[in-house]
Parts: structure tokens; C-alpha cells; sequence
């Protein structure tokens, strides 16, 4: 059973252990750009949209520099808009758009544009994510996804298995909980696990990432 289940997240890892940060161009470090980059992303991915063109959105938001709150607040509401409709995120863009611009401007007057000092003022995992909901666009699955992604960069995180990733675990013979799943890989790989049993999981129909 234990080379069973070894040799399923090798073939997991191997066949889609890439995260959809990586997918969207962010090298995810524990520096303000790259962890504001992954909140618009989890921002994206956490509508009923297809995922793969939540992620064509974040890459053009980047591709026109609002890879920083500081940036996406001077945007204007229109150069964000033609952003995401570029990367035919156009069903939802102008709301999108406002709250990218809002969301901004808190992330700059509540943490001075800093992730971190979101991460430093909470107490524990739970009010982290609580937090990350403080961000308009960011409910409940936002927040999941921004833990989910984060974790190998933020141990505070880790281990984390949203229901997704939890439902994939379960289609492919592995456990649900978190720390069972999280001991059979290394740390840094439970981020690419966790995508790949999403991405697994989702393959081959158009759904969100929720």
C-alpha cells in the first residue's frame, strides 16, 4: 500500500506538480511582489471561471506592470480592466477590476503594502486567513488558495488542503488529511502535490478552481 501510494504521487508530481503560481509566471519568495502577485492570482482563481484563463489574467496584469499594490492603485480602473480582457478574464473584469484597485489601496494604508506584516500582526493560521478576507474578492476560497499556494513559503501555513485538493486526494486512493498527505512528500513539494491533485482532479472539463 505504501509504494502504492508512492508511487501515485510521484506519477502526480510527475504528470501536473506544477502550481498555478508557477503556471503564472510569479517565482513565489518571501518578498512583497511575488506574495501581492499570488493574492490577485488567488483573487482570479477563486470565481467560476476557468482556471487557466484566471491565470492568462494575472500574467497580463504582471506583463502590464501592476506587480505591485503601489502600481495597481496608481492604475487606472480602465488599464485594469483591458488587463484582465486581454487575458479574456471578461466576464467578471469590471468588477474585478474595482476591487483589484481597492484591494490595492487597503493592502497600502492597513500593511504598508507588505504581506508580511499581515503574516507578523496574526495570531496563528486561522486569523491569517481571516485576514486575507479583509481584501475585496478574497472570501473563504481566496484565502484557501492563497494558503494553499503559500505554504512552502509561509510554514505558518502549512500543512494546508483545501477541499479541492482534499476531493483529489480522496479520487486517487490518498489521504484527506492534511498532515497524513502532507508526510509523503517534502515540504516544499506539498505546494506542487496539492496543485496536482487539483489540476488531476479538474483535467479534462471547464471548471473554477474552488
Amino acid at each position: 500500500m505504501a509504494e502504492s501510494r508512492d508511487e501515485t504521487v510521484r506519477q502526480l508530481l510527475a504528470d501536473h506538480g506544477r502550481t498555478y503560481a508557477e503556471e503564472a509566471g510569479i517565482t513565489l519568495r518571501d518578498q512583497p511582489s511575488p506574495l501581492y502577485r499570488l493574492l490577485v492570482l488567488a483573487l482570479l482563481l477563486s470565481v467560476r471561471i476557468d482556471a487557466a484563463i484566471a491565470v492568462a489574467a494575472a500574467r497580463e496584469l504582471s506583463a502590464a506592470g501592476f506587480r505591485t499594490p503601489e502600481r495597481m492603485a496608481k492604475a487606472t480602473w480602465q488599464q485594469r480592466v483591458d488587463a484582465l480582457g486581454r487575458g479574456h478574464y471578461r466576464r467578471y473584469d469590471e468588477r474585478t477590476a474595482t476591487m483589484l484597485g481597492d484591494g490595492a489601496a487597503l493592502l497600502l494604508d492597513r500593511y504598508r503594502g507588505d504581506l508580511r506584516r499581515l503574516r507578523d500582526e496574526a495570531d496563528g493560521k486561522a486569523d491569517l486567513l481571516d485576514r486575507l478576507q479583509q481584501f475585496p474578492g478574497i472570501g473563504p476560497a481566496g484565502a484557501s488558495i492563497f494558503a494553499r499556494e503559500a505554504q512552502g513559503t509561509w510554514p505558518e501555513l502549512a500543512p494546508h488542503v483545501d477541499e479541492r485538493t482534499a476531493e483529489g486526494a480522496e479520487r486517487f486512493g490518498l489521504p484527506r488529511s492534511a498532515d497524513r498527505l502532507a508526510a509523503l512528500v517534502a515540504p516544499d513539494d506539498l505546494p506542487r502535490l496539492a496543485a496536482a491533485l487539483v489540476r488531476a482532479t479538474l483535467r479534462g472539463g471547464r471548471h473554477s478552481d474552488r
